[in-house]
């Protein structure tokens, strides 16, 4: 029997975090060759520290000559991305950060799983499991201590870049603690807030001054009490930060990039991959199914499994569970769900638009939980699926 009383914990990293700013890079690099080729194959690795960028993995074009230019062009790629992050520290540069491409082009073994052919339609790019929640504690379906944790830093990047904190620096956590009654959040039982900031001299009740107010902007009111513990720059300077104070590399805050821990995660990072790679394309589609169901009132909560084979184009199964929410049982759920879209990777794709480069944008505060964007952007947060799912039950 699930609790009904208890207190879950999320955590958020801003765009200036080091993993954070590899991930940024990696989908940065893919939005450029999507711009050229729609149908362009990218997984981008990155890894960053003192002074050092290295992007790998695999890039494919349908044109050999755009594609080696298209690499030539990387480097400025990742220096873009580190300048609008706000990167000018000694050690960590955007003029002067040595930038190593070791892209190379796909392996033509997982090529010809992915490929359609004339006996085939387009395989999966790898084989796994991918799942997507959706709940009704908040306007944009998500679990409330990682969409908040999310706003907070969200609040202050805007104030960071915009000039009027001139003292906040990139690099950045959030971490809420809520306490729930009745299955319900209702109160912040704690605050954590680490900042990089300008100078040394600018201890923890300096910094808690700063970003208090857009803390208390940013969260209701009312859950914040006389109790909400806060801790803000606990360990009390943080001036160095970034891959100069921490080694970055893409695809290491997946539970930052999704639930919060609220739900289960598959284990496939999203960031630097096109949407031929599951892993990206087909969580996103657990994402805007269960959404779909939640906003449909079919149940409270949702989590929606689906799985993949390498080179098979249709799932291997389908998996709903509304946690004793569903207002019909999790089975027709799964029928309904199964009967609205199509669930192949060329499926997915064309249901949401995803072969656009619309991915830098995911890179940091979360890949869902989004407003939809008018050029496509967050497609899978879409609740234009509730009038089919109501009819197919």
């Amino acid at each position: 029997m699930s609790r009904n009383n208890y207190i879950f914990t999320s955590e958020s990293v801003s765009e200036g975090h080091p993993d954070k700013v590899c991930d940024r890079i990696s989908d940065a690099v893919l939005d450029a060759f999507l711009a050229e080729e729609p149908e362009a194959r990218v997984a981008a690795e990155t890894f960053a520290t003192t002074n050092r960028v290295v992007i790998g993995g695999e890039i494919g074009l349908s044109d050999p000559a755009k594609l080696a230019q298209m690499k030539e062009h990387v480097d400025t790629i990742a220096r873009d991305c580190i300048r609008d992050i706000g990167y000018e520290q000694d050690k960590f540069h955007h003029a002067t950060v040595e930038i190593t491409n070791l892209l190379h082009e796909q392996s033509a073994h997982i090529a010809q799983g992915v490929d359609a052919s004339a006996d085939k339609d387009e395989g999966a790019g790898d084989q796994g499991i991918m799942f997507g929640y959706a709940c009704s504690e908040t306007p944009e379906l998500m679990p409330a201590p990682i969409q908040y944790s999310h706003a907070i830093l969200c609040r202050l990047a805007e104030v960071r870049k915009d000039g009027t904190e001139p003292d906040l620096r990139p690099d950045a956590k959030s971490q809420i603690s809520l306490r729930y009654e009745d299955g319900k959040p209702v109160e912040v039982t704690s605050i954590v807030l680490s900042t990089q900031h300008s100078s040394e001299d600018q201890d923890s009740a300096y910094i808690r001054g700063v970003v208090e107010p857009y803390i208390r902007e940013v969260l209701p009111q009312d859950w914040i009490t006389a109790n909400t513990e806060w801790w803000v720059n606990p360990t009390g300077v943080f001036v160095i930060g970034g891959p100069d104070g921490d080694a970055g590399l893409t695809g290491r805050k997946i539970i930052v990039d999704t639930y919060g821990g609220a739900a289960p995660h598959g284990g496939g990072a999203f960031s630097g991959k096109d949407p031929t790679k599951v892993d990206r394309s087909a969580a996103y589609a657990s994402r805007y199914l269960a959404k779909n169901v939640v906003a449909s009132g079919l149940s409270e909560r949702c989590t929606l499994q689906l799985s993949y084979a390498i080179g098979v184009s249709k799932p291997l199964s389908i998996y709903v569970d509304t946690h004793g929410t569903g207002q019909i049982p999790d089975v027709e759920i799964e029928r309904a769900v199964a009967s609205c879209m199509d669930l192949t990777p060329r499926g997915i794709r064309e249901h949401l638009g995803m072969n656009r480069p619309i991915y830098q944008r995911t890179a940091a505060y979360g890949h869902f939980g989004r407003t939809p964007e008018a050029d496509g952007g967050f497609s899978w947060e879409e609740t234009d699926l509730i009038e089919a799912l109501k009819k197919a039950v």
